[in-house]
């Protein structure tokens, strides 16, 4: 009797089927959930503690933010390390450059980069910080007087006070020297980049100062995350999870030493123009420094001196003032017509190619192209005098 091989071939058939139909139940969701299998990819600074780092060891305060995260959001992370002190250039080459998919700890402000760059909610606040000794009751200027008080250099601490004739300012350049001058008992107090402070107040100085956040025009902004403008669905999920990963940020604020508690009250201070610091802040990264030169020939055009300022204010600010307003003289661009004449183009060319290394100041000629220079130029054309007094 001939075996019936059209049943046979049937049945085969059937079980194939069913296996492609499991295979296919189970590719399906694979597919849908694709995005969450994909790395959530962090821009950060690898040196820039108590913010990030890429020591596993020692991550940083914004780098476990990220993991938790990531974690909330069911994805593995990643991170593009790229340093922080080039300013806004920062943000064109990682995050506008799709090198990742956001970054911590940006300022959440419209002014920022204006339409490229969205923001979730805020994270934490950064700024200057008061550090003395415990038990003092620091609570705005009046609270400072007779006080001697360490700022640092070019900082809006440092114009804030400049005109109080009641208060003694020692100059330093960092926050590191800040608390060195407090505790060698060359000043009483430190109002210096908060973050810093505390993360060298916990590490370095056996907590033994007390450190209050300042709050005003110019000396501390809301951090958020920051997110390529086309990154909405991806910013909008972030801050459906951002609400449960509360108490997990205060508690990384209090382990690496951000001050925390009710900030004191300061009143107006020249401003620091909001994205012009990424990672430490305002004197406590590596920051441009530009020394302008007169050039010949006709008035820069608008254009030109737009782009310069934004250059200057996402770069220079921190040592040359907001809009090239500085007290000090010595590094007071609006002064250098006045101080070089006929040597200044020559003067500027030099400085901004081959840097000051002797006074911090780094080369810039690999981080901008000589337009993005003239620009600089031009706009610092627009700003000067022959004297500040």
């Amino acid at each position: 009797m001939r075996p019936n091989r059209s049943g046979i071939g049937a049945s085969r058939n059937r079980a194939i089927a069913g296996l492609l139909a499991c295979a296919a139940a189970l590719v399906v969701p694979a597919l849908l959930h694709a995005d969450e299998a994909q790395p959530l990819r962090l821009c950060a600074d690898p040196t820039n503690l108590p913010f990030s780092s890429d020591n596993p060891s020692q991550p940083g305060f914004y780098v476990e933010i990220g993991q938790a995260l990531a974690q909330a959001l069911g994805r593995p992370v990643a991170y593009d390390w790229y340093k922080s002190y080039f300013g806004k250039r920062t943000v064109r080459v990682t995050l506008l450059g799709k090198q990742c998919d956001a970054m911590i700890g940006l300022p959440r402000s419209e002014d920022f980069m204006g339409p490229a760059v969205i923001f979730s909610g805020t994270v934490a606040k950064e700024g200057y910080g008061l550090v003395a000794a415990k038990g003092q009751v620091l609570n705005g200027l009046d609270s400072l007087h007779g006080k001697r008080v360490a700022v640092q250099f070019a900082s809006t601490p440092q114009n804030l006070l400049a005109s109080r004739a009641d208060i003694r300012m020692v100059t330093v350049l960092s926050p590191e020297e800040g608390m060195q001058a407090l505790d060698q008992g060359k000043a009483d107090v430190a109002f210096i980049w908060g973050p810093v402070a505390g993360w060298l107040n916990k590490t370095s100085y056996n907590d033994r100062y007390q450190i209050q956040l300042s709050e005003g025009e110019g000396l501390s902004w809301d951090a958020a995350i920051g997110f390529a403008k086309t990154s909405t669905e991806l910013r909008d999920r972030v801050d459906a999870v951002l609400p449960q990963l509360q108490a997990t940020i205060g508690a990384l604020a209090v382990k690496y030493g951000l001050p925390t508690g009710q900030p004191a009250r300061f009143g107006a201070a020249p401003a620091m123009p909001a994205g012009t610091t990424i990672g430490a802040g305002p004197g406590a990264t590596q920051t441009a420094s530009v020394v302008a030169t007169e050039t010949k020939g006709d008035a820069p055009g608008t254009e030109a001196v737009g782009s310069g300022k934004e250059i200057f204010n996402g770069t220079c600010a921190h040592c040359h003032g907001p809009d090239a307003i500085q007290s000090e003289r010595k590094i007071d661009l609006r002064l250098l017509r006045h101080r070089y004449g006929d040597d200044m183009r020559e003067k500027f060319w030099t400085t901004v190619h081959e840097g000051r290394p002797t006074k911090g100041m780094p080369a810039w000629k690999e981080v901008f192209t000589d337009d993005q220079f003239d620009h600089i130029f031009s706009f610092l054309l627009t700003v000067q005098s022959e004297s500040n007094d």
